[in-house]
């Protein structure tokens, strides 16, 4: 279990799949900086927490939730958390309201799990809170302007809390991985601070010098 100072941002589980060096630019070094996709972002996630709660029908809606973990030390807002009233499987003719959370991303579904493990962090904490099993969730982006149900199978859970640990890992040892340039590089809005195409090159004083006296 982890202390209220250990507690690090929900968000990073993404940032970690992503890119273990960009999880460190952002939440050792405290580097941020903005770009179109970055920005376009932002304003969805604005427009989502602006939202009042609702309530339709079996079907309430919570908006900005706060949510924390002490088992996997996180901390963090929910975009959306649907609460669907169904029937207590445990206790015959009551029933009971199971949480859905809903994360919104201004893109679309990404070949890795980070956003499903971004996901499924929220549901470990509204069980820990809540004390009830959080089946599945949903992903909605932005392109595709639809959602995009998940499972909370035992493999995702499995690579949650592995993210979880890999993090408190990173964040203590207050190192920042080296850059390995990849195509997704390319829409990161830390580009410009990792440098992944300079810092990369292992190059020599005398093969550079050598390269300079070539170009002269």
């Amino acid at each position: 279990m982890y202390s209220e100072d250990d507690l690090i941002s929900l968000s990073a589980m993404q940032h970690l799949i992503f890119c273990e060096r960009q999880c460190a630019l952002i939440h050792i070094e405290q580097a941020w900086a903005e770009n179109l996709f970055t920005a376009e972002g932002k304003i969805m996630h604005e427009r989502v927490h602006e939202a009042d709660r609702e309530s339709r029908g079996k079907v309430r809606i919570e908006y900005s939730m706060w949510l924390r973990s002490f088992r996997l030390g996180l901390i963090g807002k929910a975009d959306v958390v649907e609460f669907h009233r169904k029937p207590d499987l445990l206790k015959a003719g009551s029933e009971v309201w199971v949480p859905f959370p809903v994360e919104y991303k201004r893109g679309k579904p990404k070949k890795d799990n980070c956003d499903k493990v971004q996901l499924c962090a929220q549901a470990l904490c509204l069980e820990e809170m809540l004390n009830i099993e959080v089946p599945c969730g949903a992903l909605f982006y932005g392109k595709k302007r639809r959602r995009t149900d998940v499972t909370f199978n035992s493999a995702l859970r499995q690579q949650t809390e592995d993210t979880a640990m890999r993090l408190h890992e990173l964040i203590a040892s207050g190192r920042t991985p080296k850059p390995v340039y990849m195509k997704k590089c390319d829409s990161c809005s830390l580009m410009k601070i990792c440098l992944p195409k300079t810092i990369e090159r292992k190059r020599s004083v005398k093969r550079y010098l050598s390269g300079v006296i070539r170009e002269s």
